[in-house]
């Protein structure tokens, strides 16, 4: 069986879908990996590596993207999809609620799609969760950038010409992306406060060594872990708690994300108004809506002083060490596919299966998203 990886064509997109460490794991199950040439220059994976590995490298897309298994790091795009085959397999990041139309075209085009970020959040998952391994490297990120923006520096500094406050930094939102954020703005010696909705996140931003703020709903989680939709009198109190708060702060982070829905709109433009000039606020939410009222993805927006950093494919940012991340992610969840004799075997019954398997002959098989049927 062939498993085809090609280069991303999206832009700002430079990760690739396997490394040469995957490459090497895929001949010993039995695989044969075809990979375009160059599909991994822009992670700073050569030719050479994967051929060492043990790959076989093709000119130009077609022959990847007719492989049985095609791996993918964001969803194809529509002439990748004209080069599919009925019955091939299709694992990737594939962006199915804001892409539901596409879903209706695995069905037609006779594919078998997984949308890796449908995981279902359990423990055995965890090797699997491309959320996360790209999320944690996110919220890195996102304090080296908004580090290099602030006009200041973030740790307290004693010197002979009198001493340097450390910078008060921000996070709203403590999933895997806020929780690196929080770790990353302490190392940096900031002083670090963050707030999140989730009963769970009080413990952990706190074991970080950074301060709680904000209040905790009832039942304010849900089954998979992520945050509920708050009542119109939950983001009262949320807001009033964070306005107060944010006038003091020099860094502001957002991270909250709802998945399926428009990020929520956390910071308003009266709370950007109340920080003083030179302040910055890192929006990691911009693509989906943004958490930032004024944030523009891929931009930075300046007002009255303030700078609005939109966040655009963090991840991308540091692709080399991504890539491989996300690489091992789908390694580990294409092994619950192939049998000991490199045999293609999927196991529908299984809850890891069933949760990321969005379509499959030529159905929508997904119960979020047969409306798109």
């Amino acid at each position: 069986m062939r498993i085809g990886i090609v280069k991303e064509r999206r832009e700002h997109e430079r990760r690739v879908a396997a490394s040469p460490e995957t490459v090497k794991r895929f001949k010993a199950m039995g695989l044969e990996p075809v990979i375009e040439r160059g599909a991994g220059t822009a992670a700073a994976i050569f030719d050479e590596a994967y051929e060492q590995a043990g790959a076989r490298l093709v000119d130009g897309p077609d022959e990847p993207l007719a492989a049985d298994i095609l791996l993918k790091v964001q969803r194809p795009t529509e002439d990748e999809l004209a080069r599919s085959r009925p019955g091939q397999l299709l694992v990737g990041m594939l962006d199915p609620y804001t892409n539901r139309d596409q879903v209706r075209t695995y069905a037609d085009k006779g594919l078998t799609a997984f949308a890796m970020e449908l995981l279902p959040r359990i423990t055995r998952a965890q090797p699997m969760d491309v959320l996360s391994s790209q999320a944690n490297l996110a919220g890195y990120r996102a304090v080296v950038e908004v580090m290099a923006a602030y006009s200041r520096v973030l740790p307290m500094m004693m010197t002979a010409a009198g001493t340097v406050t450390p910078a008060k930094v921000f996070v709203v939102g403590a999933g895997v992306a806020g929780l690196q954020a929080i770790a990353t703005a302490k190392r940096m010696g900031a002083v670090v406060t963050a707030t999140d909705v989730r009963p769970a996140a009080k413990e952990e931003i706190e074991s970080l060594g950074a301060k709680f703020v904000g209040f905790i709903p009832k039942d304010a989680a849900t089954a998979g872990g992520y945050a509920r939709p708050l009542t119109p009198e939950e983001q009262a109190e949320q807001q009033k708690i964070v306005a107060e708060h944010i006038k003091s702060q020099d860094i502001v982070v957002t991270t909250a994300l709802l998945p399926g829905r428009p990020a929520p709109r956390i910071v308003t433009a009266a709370m950007v108004a109340s920080m003083r000039p030179g302040s910055v606020l890192f929006d990691m939410a911009a693509e989906s809506g943004g958490n930032i009222e004024g944030s523009r993805p891929g931009e930075v927006v300046e007002v009255g002083g303030v700078k609005i950093i939109g966040a655009r494919n963090l991840p991308s940012r540091l692709a080399p060490v991504a890539s491989a991340l996300y690489a091992r992610n789908l390694l580990n969840f294409v092994q619950l596919l192939i049998s000991k004799d490199g045999k293609l075997v999927i196991p529908f019954e299984d809850e890891l299966i069933k949760g990321t398997l969005l379509t499959h002959e030529g159905k929508i098989v997904h119960p979020n998203f047969q409306s798109a049927s």
